[in-house]
């Protein structure tokens, strides 16, 4: 008996580790239609214009303390190891569209050496953003916030924390842990794409 207890945790902990890599396809996108707009101010409408590629999309805002630097250098460790990215497209979406502007997208980019093709950094309304999220399946909840002085509120998200691999057809292929999946393996379900 004691030693079937002792696997138990063993047992949890690779389930933990083989649901937190991937899942298999949940969605097609093919139907959506979301304006959102990219760190240079210019329209890219979801999915048709990432549309014939593979699209490796990411879900962060600037103002998060924790994971989203990891999301966003993982995106970008998956476009170092790639052996061909020329037709790989690479995309970060924002939740905090309050904060989260074209401009303020443009210097975290810049911050990750990713204002550059093939990334884009994407926000757009408060709407929008909220029926995009639903859609991809990217849950927020504020976690902390405070007025400050002048009016201004200073406020933290919890949300999830996510990397999706969509194939050329605008179908969802994996749904992976952003922070936490090691790079290689989306480099290798992206390459046998």
């Amino acid at each position: 008996m004691i030693r079937l207890l002792n696997l138990v945790p063993l047992v949890f902990v690779v389930t933990l580790l083989f649901s937190a890599c991937s899942s298999p396809a949940l969605d097609d996108y093919s139907d959506a239609h979301f304006e959102l707009i990219n760190q240079n101010g210019e329209t890219v409408i979801f999915p048709d214009d990432f549309e014939g590629a593979p699209l490796v999309m990411g879900f962060i805002y600037t103002h998060c303390p924790d994971i989203c630097s990891f999301i966003t250098a993982n995106v970008g460790k998956v476009y170092e190891e790639m052996s061909n990215t020329n037709d790989v497209q690479f995309a970060l979406v924002t939740f905090d569209p309050e904060r989260d502007t074209p401009e303020v997208l443009k210097t975290y980019a810049q911050a990750f050496d990713m204002d550059k093709k093939p990334f884009q950094f994407l926000t757009a309304s408060p709407e929008v953003i909220e029926a995009f999220m639903q859609r991809v399946s990217v849950r927020t909840q504020e976690s902390y916030s405070r007025e400050l002085e002048g009016g201004d509120r200073m406020y933290f998200l919890n949300h999830s924390d996510k990397i999706l691999l969509i194939d050329q057809n605008s179908r969802l292929i994996f749904d992976y842990g952003g922070s936490m999946t090691p790079v290689n393996i989306i480099t290798e379900d992206l390459e046998k794409l």
